[in-house]
């Protein structure tokens, strides 16, 4: 069998959805002292994982593969925008178009954190919401930078609803998040008019407009583009407290964020009344008072877990990359401060400068990755034959669900994910759900 490999295009997305593989004989056992049964607490850390790699440091793709891969993402995949490259003026079928492929009617009944369930008023006025009478045939492009960690919502509204009552996780109005310093074009703009529909590279949504900040297109490219860097390689880092400068106080930038290195400021010179010389210097989008973008210096403590470039991606900083995840609550589309399984790879990967598409339905089919999908007709051999030639760092699917291979065991590879739960067999038989909510 031609063993899939890691290095042709990025990753392997192998699909698992439906097929009935059989459970594991783990399935059977009695749950391990990490009350997860079948792992271990020498398993909880990386370098358990690393020490099982034949040649963890071997780079896997370098800097000219990376933005090859890149590239062809940003070409090939349908679930990516490529909005350096929009016309100077936007059409206004176009921006309805994103508005209703988003924004639609609920089609189920939802409920509200007090379990209440929502009326047909409450949905026109989401509606309504919308603004879509106010779209112009065509309007100039405008652009923006995002200037802290803001939310992506379905509709113009921090209103939250969910499937079943007291089931409050999953917010089905959440769909994503975007991390400070992402472009953004400004497609819209609500009825309220506090909030913009923006598009980014990877998706297309609501934000509170308080959360970008407009400027012109030299002015948001430039800021993404600009050498040197400092890449966050934490789970995450935050800014130094300042009152002088609150928009970017103790601000948390997420793991594969990239901002600009102040890299010649001088060491004597104050960054927002503090001597710079225990941090590093990094410039910043703020919004003036009239909403406009305006770049300010920041300081980033020299403690926090950054780079002044991307990690090289090898097996190791794969498995290192995830484990720094570990124990993070789960979070349904960037909410609760932190990320939901799509996410959690996402932000993995980001950290070598790989991009990947945002959702789990996008990823699972991209054009552009290495993808070996299970069919019907697929042997039990077949299937088994696959699941072993898996190595660290490919991702698994399953419908609604993406996990990372760290490695195999000998009852099968393992994987770490980001996750609500899981569900096994106990020894009597009976299926029980443990809810996990974390990585």
């Amino acid at each position: 069998m031609k063993r899939p490999a890691l290095l042709a295009s990025l990753l392997l997305a192998l699909t698992l959805a439906g097929l009935g593989l059989p459970a594991p004989a783990l399935s059977r056992e009695a749950v391990a002292s990490t009350g997860v049964i079948g792992v271990r607490q020498t398993q909880l850390d990386p370098d358990y994982w690393i020490g099982r790699q034949k040649q963890p440091g071997k780079v896997v793709l370098d800097d000219k593969a990376i933005a090859a891969q890149n590239a062809r993402l940003q070409t090939a995949d349908p679930s990516l925008y490529d909005i350096e490259g929009l016309p100077q003026t936007l059409d206004g079928a176009q921006v309805r178009a994103w508005v209703e492929a988003l924004s639609k009617r609920p089609d189920q009944t939802l409920y509200d954190a007090n379990g209440k369930e929502g009326t047909q008023r409450q949905i026109d006025k989401l509606a309504a919401s919308l603004n879509l009478k106010d779209i112009p045939d065509a309007q100039v492009t405008r652009y923006g930078l995002v200037t802290r960690r803001a939310d992506l919502r379905t509709f113009p509204s921090r209103l939250r609803v969910f499937n079943a009552p007291g089931n409050t996780d999953i917010d089905r109005f959440q769909e994503s998040a975007l991390f400070p310093g992402t472009p953004v074009v400004i497609a819209h703009v609500s009825r309220d008019r506090e909030w913009w529909f923006v598009v980014s590279n990877t998706y297309a949504a609501w934000v509170e407009r308080e959360s970008v900040a407009e400027g012109s297109k030299q002015q948001v490219f430039g800021y993404a583009s600009r050498t040197p860097y400092l890449v966050v390689t934490g789970a995450t880092a935050r800014t130094v407290f300042t009152p002088e400068q609150p928009q970017v106080s103790d601000l948390q930038l997420d793991m594969g964020v990239r901002v600009p290195l102040l890299a010649d400021w001088p060491a004597d010179h104050l960054v927002n009344g503090q001597y710079p010389y225990t941090a590093h210097v990094i410039e910043l989008p703020a919004r003036d008072k009239d909403g406009g973008l305006v770049l300010v210096p920041a300081l980033m403590p020299r403690t926090q877990d950054v780079a002044t470039d991307y990690l090289p991606l090898t097996r190791a900083n794969l498995l290192r990359q995830s484990f720094k995840f570990l124990g993070e609550r789960y979070g349904w589309g960037h909410s609760y401060n932190a990320r939901d399984c799509s996410g959690f790879v996402s932000e993995i990967y980001r950290s070598f400068g790989v991009q990947l598409p945002r959702n789990t339905r996008d990823q699972a089919v991209s054009p552009a990755l290495n993808r070996f999908a299970f069919s019907v007709d697929d042997s039990h051999a077949r299937r088994v034959e696959v699941m072993k030639s898996l190595q660290v760092g490919d991702l698994v699917y399953i419908p609604g669900h993406v996990m990372m291979v760290i490695g195999q065991e000998k009852d099968g590879p393992y994987v770490i994910h980001d996750t609500t739960g899981i569900t096994y067999r106990k020894t009597d038989g009976e299926l029980t759900r443990a809810p996990l909510n974390g990585v």
